[in-house]
């Protein structure tokens, strides 16, 4: 019988959809992040779960703030004259 599905995984299962997006992430540093608060856990017993959501947030490019043109140095852009 499948299990439910829960937005809480285990450290393989995160480590899978890590190495799934071509980004080698052990258990053990899955492990360390979620005791350092990197990444949000529950240990029920001796087993950690992840967030699926926040894994895969991880993943994603972050959104990088444009440069606007006339914030830009005109002088950047001047040909050299020797």
């Amino acid at each position: 019988m499948p299990r439910p599905a829960t937005d809480w995984i285990s450290l393989s299962e995160a480590a899978a959809i890590f190495a799934e997006a071509n980004v080698p992430i052990s258990r053990s540093t899955l492990a360390r992040w979620a005791h350092s608060g990197k990444l949000q856990s529950i240990q029920p017993g001796r087993s950690i779960y992840v967030r699926r959501s926040q894994v895969r947030a991880m993943l994603r490019p972050k959104r990088r703030k444009g440069v606007k043109a006339e914030d830009v140095q005109p002088s950047l852009f001047e040909d050299f004259e020797a």
